[in-house]
């Protein structure tokens, strides 16, 4: 019984850095504030037609390669951990690689990836690593009953590299009262077809937030926020500089986690390690997350964090999402 609650609380740690969470109206200290970045150029007309938005949204199809060295990690939903220090490679379409440690402990943190066969999520187990993974495919059949209810590569299209197809769109542009644009689409899956509501700089034409709905009962799972976008002028698209990610899980209280970039390097992997993208061998145990029901994860996430006694740390939350056109 131990060993399988040490296991459901490494499972609660990892869906808090992992993935994507929600706010569930946790409150905490201001950290670092994030260097602001001047706006992008504008580039659509006042009322632009669903092709106009779609291909403004699409220019971050010239980006094959986004890597870091200069990422932080701060988990929200759990105010009294530090920020934690990380790096960030990715190549499309689903080569990912996190890594994500205590500034002052290495080796503490999260390990999470993704390649063409399959993704995982390493994190601490005592004196050793317990390492979560599955197979995309696999995972993707089963995606509406999962411990983790949205596919992977909901982070890559997070960090700014969503793509808009018009024929998948059901809904818009429409103007928001907040000077938005919306787009509704559908993304069908496996496990059913997901509804996905994006919002849009009006001006800039890059995506600002993303909701996620689930196929049975059209309840939200996963967001996303971005913001300090920066202009690349050789790729001729934004990207943001700040995101917060969200996820409700099927079992369990909401989390959410932020993460800040300084610099990035655009197609281009700061990294010679040849196995930059392979499952790591390891970890003292694996468990393949298709095996795990979402009631075997139904514990409490930690609300208390043990800060080094030597240590000394330092948003609003995201905005709400709009309800369900039926």
């Amino acid at each position: 019984m131990r060993l399988i609650d040490a296991r459901m609380r490494a499972l609660t740690w990892l869906l808090m850095l992992g993935v994507c969470f929600v706010s569930g109206g946790a409150t905490c200290a201001r950290r670092d504030t994030t260097l602001q970045l001047p706006p992008p150029p504008p580039v659509l007309p006042q009322t632009p037609n669903l092709e106009l938005v779609a291909a403004a949204v699409n220019r971050t199809s010239a980006i094959r390669e986004l890597s870091t060295n200069t990422a932080s990690v701060d988990v929200l939903s759990m105010p009294a951990l530090p920020k934690l220090s990380a790096t960030i490679n990715l190549r499309k379409e689903r080569d990912f690689r996190l890594k994500a440690n205590l500034p002052i402990v290495m080796g503490s943190g999260l390990d999470m990836g993704s390649n063409n066969s399959l993704f995982w999520f390493e994190v601490p187990e005592g004196m050793s690593r317990l390492l979560y993974f599955a197979r995309h495919d696999q995972y993707r059949q089963q995606l509406d009953r999962a411990v983790l209810p949205v596919d992977p590569t909901w982070v890559t299209d997070a960090l700014g590299l969503v793509q808009i197809d018009p024929a998948q769109v059901l809904q818009g542009p429409v103007m928001r009262p907040d000077g938005k644009l919306e787009i509704r689409s559908a993304l069908p899956m496996p496990a059913g077809t997901f509804q996905r509501v994006c919002y849009i700089d009006a001006a800039a034409g890059h995506v600002t937030d993303q909701f996620l709905y689930a196929p049975s009962g059209g309840q939200p799972i996963a967001e996303s926020h971005a913001s300090n976008h920066q202009f690349y002028v050789e790729h001729n698209c934004s990207l943001p500089h700040t995101v917060q990610f969200s996820l409700t899980p099927r079992v369990g209280e909401p989390l959410s986690m932020q993460i800040d970039v300084g610099v990035y390097a655009v197609n281009q992997i700061l990294s010679g390690d040849p196995n930059l993208f392979v499952m790591p061998q390891g970890a003292a145990n694996a468990i393949d997350l298709t095996t795990l029901a979402p009631a075997s994860a139904g514990v409490v996430a930690p609300t208390h964090y043990q800060v080094p006694a030597s240590y000394q740390s330092d948003t609003a939350g995201p905005m709400p999402y709009r309800g369900l056109v039926r």
